[in-house]
């Protein structure tokens, strides 16, 4: 796979499916399996495991990278790591089944160790039960 280049908005996968609410992306980035790993379980830990989560992007993109001091040639490097490549609009969580408070207080600690800058989504027809 290519680098590639990340251009446009999200047209798949911007739009809630699942839950009530959203954690949605404003730019254009590379996500890492580790880093959505670290937002997943800021969001469980912090709605104490009730209601449900998604997540709805899937790291499926090796970064390959070749070992320290060697010489050039001899082709490509062994996988390193997995990325998500995200564009602005895209979904990354999706949650259902708490208050409003906790899922934008869930999300926001999710942000934090995400390397874009999100925004807080709640589906048109939410109504706080």
């Amino acid at each position: 796979m290519h680098k590639g280049r990340v251009k446009g908005m999200a047209t798949r996968g911007s739009e809630l499916a699942f839950g009530s609410f959203g954690l949605k992306t404003l730019e254009a980035k590379w996500i890492t399996s580790r880093q959505i790993e670290a937002a997943r379980i800021a969001v469980t830990r912090f709605m104490k495991r009730e209601g449900q989560v998604w997540i709805r992007i899937f790291p499926d993109k090796p970064v390959t990278k070749k070992p320290a001091e060697v010489r050039m040639g001899k082709g490509k490097g062994a996988p390193e790591y997995w990325v998500a490549v995200v564009k602005p609009g895209t979904l990354i969580f999706e949650a259902e089944g708490v208050p409003l408070p906790v899922a934008k207080e869930a999300m926001r600690l999710a942000a934090q160790k995400l390397p874009v800058s999100t925004s807080f989504v709640v589906r048109r027809d939410y109504v706080e039960q």
